[in-house]
Parts: C-alpha cells; structure tokens; sequence
C-alpha cells in the first residue's frame, strides 16, 4: 500500500489554524475547573446530536418520537435504521466514558464496528469483497469517485495504518492533531467494511482526538459540525485522495477541513458556555430576590427587600413581587407608597 501518512503540508494556514486550536484547548481546560454543571448538560446534548448527525449523515433517520425513545433505551431497535442508531449510541457512549483504556489496533476496530452493527447485522470483520466510494448525479447518474483497498489487502493495510499512527504519535515530530487527520483520511481510503465505513470514521476521530486531549467533542458534537458542512467534507475527502494509491495524494484540503471544522467545534463551545454563564448571570438578580422573599417569616415591605439585595434596583425588585404575586406565591396586603406583601398562607 502507499505511504499511508501522505506528504505532509506545511501552509502557513495549517500552521495558524493548529495554533489556534491549541489556545482554545487550553481555554476548555478552564472551563472544565469553573462550570462542570453546565458541561454535564452540554455533554449529554452532545451524545444526542452526534447520533442523529453522524447517521443522518449517511441518510439514515428515524421519527423523532421513535429516535428519543432509542436514546433513553426506552424500547427496542425494530427497523434497520432503529438498528444503525442503536448501535451508534453505544459506541459512542463507550469512547466518552472508556477512550482512556481503548488503544488503537486493527482488532479494537473490528470490535467497535461489530458494537456499532450487533442491532443491524453481522459486523465485526472486514469487508469480503471490493467496494468503491460513489456518488449521485442531479441526472440520478452514478459513477465511481474512488476505488478502495481491494478486500484481500484490507486487513494488512489497516494494521499497517494503526502501526504508522502509534509510532508517528510516539516520535513526537508533528502535532496529534495532524496525524489524526492523516489518519482519518487513510481510514476511509481504505474503506475496511462493507457497510459503516463513514460513521467508523467519525467514531475513531472522536477517540483518538480525546486520548490526545481534544475533548471538545464531549461537549459539542463534531458530527453536526460535519453534517453542517457536509459539501466541503466530501468536496475536500475527494480532492486529498486523489493519487492515493501511488502515495502522492496532497493532504492539504483535507487536513485545512478536518482543522477548521475542529476550530468551529471549539468555536461553538466557547459561545454555548458564554451564551449558559450569561443567561446565568441574568437571572441572578431573580434568583436572589425570590430567596429573600421566601426567607421572611412576617409580612415585609419593598425597602426590606432592597436591604437584603444591595446592587439590584428597585424597579427590579417590584418587578419580580408583581411576578410572584401573580404566580400565587405572595400578596399585597397593603397597597401605595407603604406598600407591604406576606407570602401565601400566612396569617395577617
């Protein structure tokens, strides 16, 4: 098989976009320490979106009652793409909770491909005959983009292409991130598997970008990102792999992809944290006038409140009794300048 690393691009504009995901990954190490409540939430809405995505993807979808349903394993596969979805949601659940433990070889891909297909069919074992990557005219026309690995070198190729990884990650020389996009795009030239080849791609981008301490695919989902941007994924996946085969394809479209389509995840989780905080922030001053309210044993007025609530205005402070009263929760016993309010249920 061809140098399975390719020839390595040096543009300035993968040098700019790998620096800069460099200062994002530092700045998710403190969000990690700040708000681990509100990754909590993020990280289980990510699980969520990947799933849909990274299948929707590939064409396969399902009612949105059936799919929150498979999510929660609330009921059962009963479909072929109840079965594609299921699986997914396992593997992907795997890598977050155990990608520490999960080292890349060929056999560990086989088993992550047989989880991903135990719902749908035989998996777990590469591919019996040649396939081909194709696509779809406007005018319904089919042709072939490119010919994969011939199913006989399949297995040789993959564990070559493990064995390059490790050693070129344990050398040191370039950016983790770089070899993962070489990776990936070897991955999916050889095209191991009959079926499940793109979800398999995505599914080892996230473990190997985690184990190298990319994690920002715990909170954002890689695959909407992808789904998003799905012309550029494929535009720039045929533009790389021509010449594979005589190892003198130029990786520098898909590698340019891979690193912004990361940047923009970053991107997102920076703006979805600041977006939480914010709207945090916001309600702060609610928050603080409602446990003061419930705090008080008699009947009070406006300026006992504000006492116990320097820096919010009083217009703030009316403006939340007026929304308590109106839920039942308080009631205005005196009206006017003296105005005074006791919580419901409590004798005058």
């Amino acid at each position: 098989m061809p140098d399975v690393m390719g020839r390595w691009p040096v543009s300035k504009g993968i040098v700019v976009l790998t620096n800069r995901i460099a200062e994002y990954r530092g700045k998710q190490a403190l969000y990690q320490r700040q708000i681990p409540q509100v990754l909590d939430t993020l990280r289980e809405y990510a699980v969520i979106q990947s799933t849909e995505s990274s299948n929707r993807i590939e064409g396969i979808v399902v009612p949105t009652r059936r799919f929150t349903s498979i999510m929660r394993h609330a009921s059962e596969p009963q479909t072929r793409s109840e079965a594609e979805i299921a699986g997914y949601r396992d593997v992907l659940r795997m890598i977050h909770e155990h990608h520490e433990h999960m080292r890349l070889t060929s056999n560990l891909i086989l088993q992550l491909h047989r989880d991903l297909m135990k719902y749908a069919g035989k998996g777990g074992q590469w591919k019996m005959a040649d396939n081909y990557i194709e696509e779809v005219a406007p005018d319904g026309e089919r042709r072939i983009r490119f010919q994969t690995v011939p199913a006989w070198q399949t297995p040789g190729a993959v564990e070559e292409l493990c064995r390059l990884f490790l050693l070129e990650l344990q050398r040191g020389e370039w950016p983790d991130v770089l070899l993962i996009a070489a990776f990936v795009l070897d991955f999916l030239c050889i095209h191991p598997f009959a079926d499940g080849n793109g979800r398999m791609a995505r599914l080892l981008s996230l473990l190997l970008l985690y184990q190298s301490g990319y994690v920002v695919g715990r909170y954002i989902s890689l695959a909407r990102v992808i789904e998003d941007t799905k012309d550029q994924y494929y535009d720039t996946l045929y533009r790389s792999s021509q010449g594979w085969h005589e190892g003198e394809h130029d990786l520098t479209p898909w590698m340019e992809y891979f690193l912004t389509m990361l940047l923009e995840a970053y991107r997102r989780f920076e703006q979805r944290v600041g977006d939480t905080e914010a709207a945090k922030h916001r309600g702060w001053k609610k928050e603080r006038i409602q446990n003061v309210v419930h705090g008080f044993v008699a009947d009070f007025s406006i300026s006992d409140v504000e006492k116990l609530c320097p820096g919010i205005s009083r217009s703030m402070v009316t403006r939340v009794l007026n929304e308590l009263s109106r839920q039942g929760v308080i009631e205005c016993i005196q009206k006017g300048r003296h105005a005074r309010w006791k919580r419901c249920g409590q004798g005058n």
